[in-house]
Parts: structure tokens; sequence; C-alpha cells
């Protein structure tokens, strides 16, 4: 990402907090693993949108109207000894000349500088409750200026939600992060590819999953979430993660698998045959899904609202569950009651960014939102069918999931990973080398 990309960012928030505004934002802290072991670093992600800046005790200051700087960038100093163990910092000279910050200080400074750039201000934005440390240092810098009320120091006397006005700016995508998107996508259908070229029987779920691992780290990448390998009854948990079943020859196998590549993420699911040929009963079940999804995926327009891609698969759902004798209900009887839950129990989708949760509302007041060129959001309609008595004994332990990375344009739906097969047949070709 460019430096003039989250230079924009920063422009846009300063012209929506105003002159008498401050928005403050910290960075990610440093979390333990175990005892004094790290996990990878990640920088927040609002942080890093608006800075591009990726090292841990830092924080970010906009002060629209400042005189002397109205970009502040607090970070660890330089440390030969410390840089020796852990790797190089850029320090604050190099945050100015590499970063675009107007001004930079030590971390260390923060206490004595920030509340004086705070007391000029009305308003503090601050995204509350996200990291309790850095709430009890805002407050403690509020207090000081307030205990100085009397002697004629100013105190903001409004507190605002920072995550109102940045997030929704996160929800629509620019060029330079579509393009980034695109490119997450791309490698994780390489990834997805390269799995389903050598998935057979006798294989663990956890050695399908390290086909994952080996191609997002090949091409710089890292996984967006942990992969979710199921295979048999594992297919039919929503978040299993645990990858350590055999692949057994009439399974169906489940792979929820993405990246984040340069701080975007992908998100994609395919349920392939263990043993390359789909049966009657798993192809039945796939063919419903792939129409739910495609249904979906065409209700994916500007001026739609977020629910329509949803009831778009529900319906489909609900019909094809009815034809195949999975459920006995009349279909509008069954999409009121909601007994298409027993099968379909998770919506269709959700914002895709920079988290692969992403920011965003998907209501404004208690209407659903819109959906407007920019926006991008994954389409993932599922049917999960545990082993129980109330259904076929045929259809018991299949459970197919197929999720796209979608993109709303104004002329109509773009799908970023439209470049990995779902067709049952293309599925068949690939698994089996045609």
């Amino acid at each position: 990402m460019k430096p003039e990309e989250f230079a924009r960012r920063r422009q846009q928030l300063m012209r929506m907090v105003g002159p008498d505004g401050i928005a403050i934002l910290p960075s990610a802290p440093v979390r333990m693993r175990s005892r004094d072991v790290e996990y990878r670093y990640r920088q927040d992600s609002d942080f890093y949108y608006l800075t591009g800046f990726a090292e841990p005790e830092s924080v970010a200051v906009l002060a629209p109207g400042r005189s002397n700087g109205e970009y502040l960038l607090f970070c660890r100093e330089r440390d030969p000894d410390r840089e020796r163990w852990d790797g190089s910092r850029v320090g604050p000279d190099g945050v100015v000349n590499d970063y675009g910050a107007d001004d930079a200080f030590p971390i260390d400074d923060i206490d004595d500088i920030l509340p004086g750039v705070i007391e000029s201000c009305t308003r503090v934005y601050y995204t509350m409750g996200m990291y309790s440390d850095f709430d009890t240092r805002i407050a403690e810098w509020i207090n000081s200026l307030r205990s100085g009320e009397s002697r004629g120091v100013h105190t903001p006397q409004e507190f605002v939600a920072l995550d109102h006005l940045l997030h929704d700016m996160r929800l629509y995508k620019s060029r330079a992060e579509i393009s980034a998107m695109r490119r997450s996508a791309k490698v994780a259908v390489k990834a997805h590819e390269r799995a389903m070229r050598m998935i057979r029987p006798g294989l663990f779920e956890y050695e399908v999953e390290a086909e994952f691992r080996h191609e997002f780290r090949r091409n710089d990448a890292l996984v967006s979430y942990s992969p979710i390998v199921g295979s048999g009854p594992n297919a039919c948990t929503l978040h299993y993660v645990d990858n350590r079943r055999i692949l057994e020859d009439g399974d169906l196998l489940l792979i929820d698998a993405g990246c984040e590549l340069d701080y975007y993420a992908s998100d994609i699911t395919r349920t392939l045959p263990v043993s390359g040929k789909f049966s009657a009963e798993q192809r039945a079940v796939y063919e419903v899904v792939l129409a739910a999804q495609l249904a979906a995926i065409d209700k994916v327009r500007k001026g739609n609202h977020w629910n329509d891609p949803h009831d778009a698969a529900v319906k489909v759902i609900a019909e094809g569950i009815k034809d195949i004798g999975l459920i006995e209900s009349a279909v509008p009887v069954e999409i009121e009651t909601g007994a298409y839950h027993d099968f379909f129990m998770h919506r269709t989708g959700h914002w895709l960014g920079m988290d692969v949760h992403d920011v965003g509302d998907y209501k404004v007041g208690e209407q659903w939102r819109l959906l407007e060129a920019g926006m991008a959001m994954t389409v993932e309609p599922g049917i999960y069918i545990s082993d129980r008595p109330t259904v076929p004994e045929r259809f018991r332990n299949i459970g197919v999931r197929i999720e796209d990375d979608v993109l709303v344009t104004a002329n109509g739906p773009d799908v970023l990973s439209k470049g990995l097969v779902k067709e049952p047949d293309a599925i068949e070709a690939l698994m089996q080398g045609e």
C-alpha cells in the first residue's frame, strides 16, 4: 500500500473529526502465548489502516488544525541492544521520514506531551473498551487536566466513539484495497487447488492443513484464521479446528481456509469428496448448497439490502432439503418457523476486509443496510446433517459449505475468488487430475 493511501485516509478522518477534535489510536499490545513466549505480532487493524506502521508500543494522534503538525506518532526509540534481539526499529526520525508523520516522539514521553495536545481540544475521539490498559491511561490524562481547571487548564467536554467514523470508512474499499483483496484471494485459491490435488483416503486432516500453510507462507501470506479441515462428521461442526482425524473413503471434506496478505484477508470454503467422486446423496446436498450460493451471490448488488442474499439462500435451501426428503413441512412454513435451522444455522455471510469478520454496521437504525459499491462480503450458505435418527441414514454426517469473497460494484457482484472451481463435475475432474 502506498504512503499516499494512508495519508488520504488520515485526511478523510480529520475532516470528520474537525479542528476542535482529536483522535487517539493505540497500537495493539504484544500478546503472550505461554510463559515468556510471545505470539507473532499483528498490528491493530484500525491503527494500521491510518498509519501503515506495524510496530508495537505506538500511539497515533490526529489533531486537525494543530499549527505545528496534525499527525503525531509516538513510537519506540532506536535501541541497538534490543534490536539485536527483536529486530530493527524505525524510531521517531524514521516515522517522520518514511511514514508521513508531521512530528514524532519517543513513546516514553507520551505522558508529558499528549495531555498538552488534548488540552486544546473540545472532543476526544477514541475507541473505548478495546485495550483496558490504554483506557486507564486516557482516564489519567483527563483527570490530570481536570485537576488543573482551577488554574485555567482546559478539559475536553465530549468523548466520541471513534469506531463509528473509522469503521464506516473501512467498510468502503478503495481501489488499492480491492487490489490487495484480489491478491489475497488469488493466493488462497492456489492453496485450495493444491489441497484438492493431494487429498486421498489415509491422510490426516492436519496434513491437508499443512498444504495451506505452506502455500500461504511461500507467497508471503499468513493464515487469516485457524483453518477448518473437517472430514466426515467433523464437517458438521462449524468451527472445527482440531484437524486430527484420518480421511476415510466415502467422506466429505469441508475446508474453510483463507490467508492474510498485506493486512487484507481472504476467506474461502470448498467441500470435497475424499474419494474424488461424490456419492449420489453427497451430490444432492452439494447441489442444493451451490444453488443457494449462486442465488445469494446474485443478490449482492448495489441497492439491495444486507439481508437479501441470506433470504435468497434460505429459500433455496428450504426448498432443497424438502425435495431430498430431509424435512416434511411446506417451504413457507419451514421458513416462517425456522425449521431449516436444524440444517442451516448460520448467516450467509459477513463483511470482509482487513479483518476476516470485518468492521461495519449491518443495520442502520432498525433497517438492514443497503449495499453500496466498494463493500466486500463473504457468501457462504451450508447444510449440515449430523448423525441423528431423525434423518435418513444415507444422509448422515454430510456437511457442505461453499464460500466465496464477493465485492459489490456498480455493475453487479464481483467474485474475487472466482478462480476456484466449485461445480461438482469440475471438482471431481481437478481431484482426479483431469
